[in-house]
């Protein structure tokens, strides 16, 4: 097992990142559309900045043109926003790391508009805890989760994730940013949370219309706040059981799905 550790302090910088792009294959502009009067990274961005250890937000989009939009957005909203590689993201969270100075960094992406700040702290709280290279709250197909899916968060170290930047070379490493920090067991120390319910088969992300047209009725529901806690919305499904077949039929793509390089990629 690869250990690469870190000492943490009072000036410890978390960057939490997050990513996306207006090329979206499934649901184009998604992050930048209306969720109760206001965009759905908007939102994002204001529940990340509720973590108590999140020391910076950092909206990493890419150099593509078609992202122009994201980076004004950020501008008009002082929201930090790098550019970086369309395809290889991996990269562009590595550059953005450097650029702000992470010693830990909080990987999200731009289409999870119900994520909770208590679990981006809890996911940060255990890697520094137990001294780890990587932590998450959930990793995707094949592996198993019990969260809710659009309540991913994944941490590392610095020094993890330069490793990765240095060495990984598969496609799905390079676009899923972190896989190879927990694909192979025991390469690295890895740790992840579990809710006490499997609460996995839920989907709260944004990735199809399907999706779209739930989170604006969770939101709806919730009287349009953005100070709502994930417990909430899950007494919401609790409540009303319909609400899951609203994009049920949905499919989550897996760890190893990729898109061609000559298209455009994830988040």
């Amino acid at each position: 097992m690869m250990l690469l550790l870190p000492l943490w302090g009072p000036m410890t910088e978390i960057v939490a990142i997050l990513q996306a792009r207006m090329s979206s294959t499934r649901l184009p502009g998604k992050v930048l559309l209306d969720l109760g009067g206001r965009s759905v990274l908007s939102r994002m961005v204001e529940r990340v900045r509720q973590s108590r250890l999140v020391t910076r937000v950092v909206v990493a989009t890419t150099i593509d043109p078609s992202d122009e939009p994201i980076v004004k957005f950020c501008q008009n909203e002082n929201i930090d926003v790098f550019r970086g590689s369309l395809p290889d993201v991996l990269d562009r969270y590595y550059q953005a790391a450097t650029k702000y100075h992470a010693d830990i960094v909080v990987r999200l992406t731009g289409d999870c508009p119900l994520i909770d700040a208590d679990l981006v702290d809890q996911t940060i709280q255990a890697l520094m805890d137990q001294k780890a290279d990587f932590s998450c709250n959930r990793l995707p197909p094949p592996f198993h989760r019990t969260y809710p899916i659009g309540l991913d968060v994944e941490a590392c170290t610095m020094a993890a994730l330069t490793f990765a930047w240095h060495v990984a070379d598969e496609k799905h490493d390079r676009e899923h940013v972190m896989p190879y920090l927990y694909e192979v067991k025991g390469r690295f120390k890895v740790v992840q949370l579990d809710h006490s319910e499997d609460l996995g088969s839920l989907r709260w992300t944004l990735d199809t219309p399907e999706d779209y047209a739930l989170l604006q009725e969770v939101i709806h529901r919730l009287g349009e706040r953005n100070d709502f806690s994930w417990l909430e919305v899950l007494e919401l499904f609790r409540k009303d059981p319909d609400l899951a077949q609203i994009n049920q039929a949905v499919k989550h793509k897996s760890m190893f799905d990729v898109e061609d390089r000559g298209k455009k990629a994830s988040v």
